[in-house]
């Protein structure tokens, strides 16, 4: 297996949508129009690529960006400077293989390199996501706050972990 890592293209888009789909009880819904928004505004956009496929990415913001999520807002009126991981999506092909931890220690690097000390992410406290619990806590993320979301009966932890 060849895996790299490496900056999302348009051409990735059908991939990203198929494993957003695949992840979206975990994750918000995204269309093509949305993705293409949310690609031109992103700070941090990586996949893996295993082969000829993409079997997981990672789309990261910075403060600034055009994005209406009440995630992101939160941390945005409370932090100056920050990347906020969105999303992250690693195939039911390829879980356990340590992908998510590969792509989560890229940003770790891409942040030291821009001087960003901050990053932010949320998950479900509410139902308890607890693999994504446990998968942040290994970074040294903790909690900051936590929000219900906007008509629904779910609710986020708010997370910073520093560098």
């Amino acid at each position: 297996m060849s895996l790299v890592i490496r900056d999302a293209t348009a051409a990735d888009h059908a991939a990203i949508l198929r494993l957003n789909l695949e992840s979206e009880h975990l994750l918000s819904p995204m269309d093509a129009a949305r993705l293409v928004h949310l690609d031109g505004q992103a700070a941090y956009h990586r996949v893996v690529q295993d082969g000829d496929g993409v079997v997981a990415f990672l789309l990261v913001f910075r403060e600034g960006a055009d994005y209406d999520s009440p995630n992101y807002g939160w941390f945005a009126e409370r932090y100056d400077r920050f990347l906020y991981v969105d999303r992250v999506a690693v195939a039911a092909s390829h879980q356990g293989q340590r992908l998510g931890v590969a792509l989560y220690e890229d940003l770790f690097a891409f942040a030291r390199g821009q001087a960003i000390t901050t990053v932010t992410c949320e998950f479900y406290s509410k139902p308890l996501n607890e693999a994504s619990q446990r998968f942040h806590a290994r970074f040294g993320f903790r909690e900051v706050g936590t929000q219900w979301l906007p008509d629904s009966r779910k609710q986020v932890s708010l997370q910073v972990a520093s560098i």
